[in-house]
């Protein structure tokens, strides 16, 4: 008896991702929060109406940027991003959804940062889009965590260098 390996799937996935940061919970909702700083940990353009029912874009505009709606904005504690779906990403009729938690650990110096996505369709032309947005996430955290934690010190400026006395002619040998 023959048993077909191909089987018809159906439903959503999705993925859950823990730091712990060593950080204040305000510090960690301004990276999440913050243009200036999310263009730091993405490595992008980054935009945000920091508001319920704002707006919230990695990414340029139609450049392959992902655009969601703030669905709930709740200061220092639930960040809940609700994506469009966009020309780059195949047809589906799912929400797809990044909620973000934070929760303050040992008093006021480590936070604990949870992102559940969810929403992603069950089916094969979503598989490249879904481990591409999973592991992105991942690297992402991962980012906000090192910039937090050891920010970027600003250079030093270096001493200025002696200045070098001209030849004098006749004499320079």
């Amino acid at each position: 008896m023959s048993v077909s390996s191909s089987r018809k799937r159906s439903g959503t996935r999705g993925y859950a991702h823990l730091i712990e940061l060593e950080a204040p919970v305000a510090r960690v909702w301004r990276a999440l929060t913050d243009p200036a700083l999310m263009r730091i940990w993405y490595g992008g353009d980054a935009e945000i109406d920091a508001r319920k029912g704002g707006l919230y874009r990695l990414g340029r505009a139609g450049f392959g940027g992902r655009e969601a709606h703030i669905d709930i904005f709740d200061v220092n504690r639930r960040l809940r991003l609700i994506y469009m779906n966009g020309p780059n990403f195949p047809p589906s009729d799912s929400a797809i959804v990044d909620d973000f938690l934070l929760d303050m650990r040992a008093g006021e110096s480590l936070t604990s940062l949870r992102l559940l996505g969810s929403g992603f369709p069950d089916a094969e032309a979503w598989n490249q889009s879904y481990a591409r947005i999973r592991v992105a996430w991942e690297r992402f955290l991962a980012r906000i965590k090192v910039t937090l934690e050891n920010p970027p010190q600003p250079k030093k400026a270096e001493p200025a260098a002696p200045p070098v006395d001209p030849p004098l002619r006749g004499l320079d040998y």
